[in-house]
């Protein structure tokens, strides 16, 4: 029986990432993952191929739209060939994959491939796609599941006309009505990938917003764009029923006014979050526990209820985004080698990779009314850049959120190109607690659309923004 000092199961971001950091402080390592690739959901069916299919939408989109604007004449008509462009994505993915087999290789962890489940607190089966069970002794184990697409219990994803985020990655044809159940970050960003394409789009939504988790400027700004955009949102909208009658889906809701509302498409991608994915890990094996939404339970250091049994990434609360996943797993593995790592969780940014691009980091306005501190706005809009002018990008504004008394910065929005970017300078800025003074002060290089991350905090700092 192989003995590591540390066994990780998952090798999504937060996964992989723990598994070099504990190569890295000297820890004979394994990682085991029941499918025949590294990189869990993020690598294989998430951030990575949806944004290659984003980028590509994209120049498509211009192409089409755009490049007679800038002088560019193509003769004949621009054409989809989405067949090559899935298999871009795929290689893409594929490069990506083999980066992290690579890296498992320099650092000389071991790979086990198969589904990974506790024989009790201190031994983990790896149970081979033949049927094989391996058993390796670990004196700790990391759990990286991650997590899997949720639905709704009336609804039967047949994975043809009722899809996940995993199919949509992988259609053979670009849709003629795509329905999207949820107004998030996945459906929206599916959706434009689609929307590009030629397909007409409706996003049925809950809550009285779309993106409900971030700032209400930000749903506000990025639903007026999309409608614009011409995809048809509809917020505020309770769905009851999703039928398939052959290549037709049904989609029925009823409004805020409980009057029902039908939607007739050729796709219906359901796209209500995420659930934490434990299936198989017999986690009660070795007294590990789990919450009532299926999270593993941990303390502040990640602990699970078993001393030597760690969790991190999608598998336990929080907000479910990889980079926090990849701090996690570093936390833990610093944790592990006697050092005292931390983690700001108010200082991990999310993204919305539409276009405009949505990013924030830190407090929302909402919440600080909630919390009734005392706060400052600052807001600068980006058609008032010259780099915005230049390159037609024009939708969109950052806002600056400040401690009224102190000009501490407690919250920076922002929509508009390249968001997922500038966002780290605010992260960068909250790091060590600047105030919207200290962001003002600092050059920024001109013409770039950074420059609207300092004319917000001149706007908050005392209401003298330059170019406005």
């Amino acid at each position: 029986m192989s003995t590591y000092d540390v066994a990780v199961i998952g090798s999504g971001p937060g996964g992989y990432v723990a598994a070099i950091r504990c190569a890295q402080l000297g820890m004979k390592t394994a990682i085991i993952e029941k499918y025949s690739t590294l990189g869990g959901t993020c690598l294989n069916v998430g951030c990575i191929p949806s944004k290659a299919l984003l980028d590509s939408s994209h120049h498509y989109e211009h192409a089409v739209k755009h490049f007679a604007d800038h002088g560019i004449e193509i003769p004949g008509d621009v054409k989809i060939n989405l067949e090559k462009m899935i298999a871009r994505k795929q290689a893409v993915v594929s490069q990506t994959c083999d980066g992290v087999s690579f890296l498992m290789k320099k650092n000389n962890i071991d790979v086990y491939e198969g589904i990974g489940s506790f024989k009790d607190a201190t031994h983990v089966n790896v149970t081979k796609a033949d049927g094989n069970v391996e058993t390796i002794e670990a004196k700790n184990t990391i759990i990286a599941t991650g997590s899997k697409p949720s639905s709704l219990p009336f609804i039967n994803i047949d994975k043809e006309r009722v899809i996940t985020s995993t199919e949509a990655l992988k259609l053979k044809e670009v849709p003629k009505h795509l329905i999207i159940i949820g107004g998030g970050v996945i459906g929206l960003e599916l959706g434009q990938v689609y929307k590009r394409l030629g397909a007409e789009v409706s996003v049925v939504e809950y809550m009285d917003r779309i993106i409900p988790g971030m700032d209400k400027g930000l749903s506000k700004e990025l639903q007026k764009v999309m409608k614009k955009q011409k995809s048809k949102i509809l917020t505020s909208h309770k769905v009851t029923g999703v039928t398939v009658s052959g290549d037709e889906v049904t989609v029925t809701a009823d409004d805020k006014k409980g009057n029902p509302v039908e939607l007739k498409g050729d796709y219906c991608l359901v796209s209500v979050g995420r659930r934490p994915y434990t299936d198989g890990l017999n986690a009660e094996a070795a007294g590990v526990k789990l919450n009532d939404r299926g999270q593993v339970e941990v303390n502040d250091h990640l602990q699970t209820s078993t001393p030597n049994i760690y969790a991190i990434g999608d598998v336990i609360k929080g907000a479910m985004l990889a980079h926090k996943a990849e701090e996690e797993g570093v936390f833990v593995a610093e944790t592990l080698a006697g050092q005292k790592p931390h983690i700001d969780y108010n200082l991990i940014p999310g993204v919305v990779y539409t276009w405009p691009e949505v990013a924030a980091v830190g407090k929302t306005e909402e919440q600080l009314k909630e919390a009734g501190v005392k706060y400052k706005s600052g807001q600068f809009p980006f058609r008032a850049l010259g780099r915005s002018r230049a390159s037609a990008d024009l939708d969109g504004f950052v806002k600056i959120l400040a401690d009224e008394a102190t000009d501490e910065v407690l919250g920076v929005h922002m929509i508009g190109a390249r968001c997922a970017d500038l966002i780290a300078e605010a992260v960068t800025a909250m790091e060590f607690r600047a105030s919207a003074e200290d962001i003002s002060r600092m050059s920024h290089a001109h013409p770039t659309f950074t420059e609207a991350i300092k004319e917000a905090a001149l706007a908050a700092t005392d209401n003298r923004p330059l170019h406005i």
